[in-house]
């Protein structure tokens, strides 16, 4: 066992997992003070649930099972953990190893993706589903969508380098982080769940502003640091690659969040602070899935090109009247598009600007569509079913009220009893 690999992983692992915070933090303050307990809790389910999930059969169908029909592993092999941990002399370590770390640290890295994949989601949905239902769908969509696109793109299935698409085309898919698995994946069912649980009360109409703007600048840099883990970390090593990720997500960072401000300039007049938050997370997201294979010049223009055209892709929701409340559709899902099919241009050896030929290119575009096909088929079944069943939204009293108090039973913000308590002192 190599213990710097080992040890970086296991940081890597956590820094992912401190991305779901980051989420919560970047949603929670751009709802409205009424609901930003809500979409912590959100976050909050995202994480445990998926732990449950993945520890009984996520794991399995993405990683530890036999590959079935290059979609997903079963869910038997790995059930429990058990190819990956065993009790010796009392005390559990791990059964095997991946590469030259144990087998244990892997499933806890691939948890935390998992987690921060379905916690994107929540994003789009805000102010207006139940808790209840969302957990279950945490359950339902982690064991029939993530989990199955990981297998797909990321151990050997339809959709990976060896898979059906790259050989009959002659070259190998790249998605180094998750452009399709989280980003692509997320947004479809992001933006499949909201057309068909409809829009929040006054969508359109007037103003929802963000409650909290320090929240989402907070959310944003906690986001920027644990990518560290979620792009260099995908180098399954303490290695070179792991280095240039590094310098790879910050450079595409940095250039996106400034190409956000400039476009905003341009339309607004201002540099806003929620759009270099929101610019900083389309930078990230378009070169999560080439961050190892362009290069620096092309990192910036990959973060440059997203920062620009996410931030004109989230206004399309006021066109199309869909309420994606907080942009997932327009930041994740087109700036995962962005990186997955800008290899195609820009791959090292294999993109049309780098000596490479139309085969890539080809290949990043069907992976992408098939991905986002599998996606909406998927998450579609399971919003459905869930509507008929448990329904989806608090009544739209309660929506109106602040879901807060309708489904956690509290405030974010105690303003009444502080207006009470400084009259009394007054008196």
């Amino acid at each position: 066992m190599n213990t710097g690999n080992a040890a970086w992983m296991l940081t890597s692992a956590a820094l992912v997992f401190l991305m779901t915070p980051g989420v919560a933090f970047f949603y929670g303050g751009m709802v409205r003070a009424k609901a930003v307990l809500n979409m912590l809790m959100l976050s909050a389910a995202a994480i445990s649930v998926t732990a449950i999930i993945w520890t009984f059969w996520g794991w399995s169908i993405a990683y530890a099972g036999k590959d079935i029909g290059g979609i997903f592993g079963d869910p038997a092999t790995g059930f429990l953990l058990k190819d990956s941990m065993v009790a010796k002399d009392g005390v559990f370590t791990a059964a095997n190893t991946s590469g030259d770390y144990p087998g244990s640290i892997d499933v806890a890295f691939q948890a935390t993706f998992a987690m921060i994949t379905v916690a994107l989601i929540t994003g789009a949905i805000a102010e207006r589903v139940k808790y209840s239902t969302w957990m279950l769908f945490v359950a339902l969509w982690i064991t029939f969508d993530y989990a199955p696109m990981a297998h797909m793109v990321w151990n050997g299935g339809l959709l990976s380098p060896t898979g059906a698409i790259s050989q009959a085309l002659g070259a190998a898919a790249h998605d180094f982080a998750g452009g399709t698995v989280v980003h692509i994946n997320a947004a479809t069912a992001a933006l499949v769940t909201v057309l068909i649980i409809g829009k929040r009360k006054g969508f359109g109409t007037q103003p929802i502003r963000p409650h909290n703007v320090p929240f989402v600048m907070l959310g944003a840099f906690l986001l920027w640091f644990g990518w560290f883990g979620f792009n260099a970390g995908s180098a399954f090593g303490a290695n070179g690659t792991a280095g240039y990720a590094w310098v790879s997500t910050t450079a595409a960072a940095a250039a996106a969040m400034l190409a956000w401000g400039f476009t905003e300039k341009v339309r607004s007049g201002h540099y806003t602070a929620v759009g270099a938050a929101s610019g900083m997370v389309a930078g990230l997201v378009a070169i999560t899935p080439a961050a190892d294979v362009v290069s620096p010049l092309w990192a910036m223009v990959i973060g440059a090109i997203a920062g620009v055209v996410t931030c004109l892709a989230c206004g399309l929701k006021f066109k199309f009247g869909y309420d994606d409340s907080l942009d997932v559709v327009g930041v994740h899902g087109v700036g995962g598009l962005i990186g997955t099919v800008l290899i195609g241009f820009f791959g090292v050896g294999t993109g049309l600007f780098t000596g490479g030929s139309w085969r890539q290119l080809v290949v990043q575009i069907l992976v992408a569509v098939v991905a986002i096909l599998y996606s909406a088929v998927v998450t579609s079944i399971i919003v459905f079913a869930l509507e008929k069943t448990m329904g989806w939204r608090v009544t739209e009293a309660q929506e109106v009220a602040g879901i807060d108090m309708a489904d956690q039973g509290e405030r974010a913000y105690d303003f009444a009893g502080t207006a009470s308590s400084v009259l009394k002192e007054v008196k």
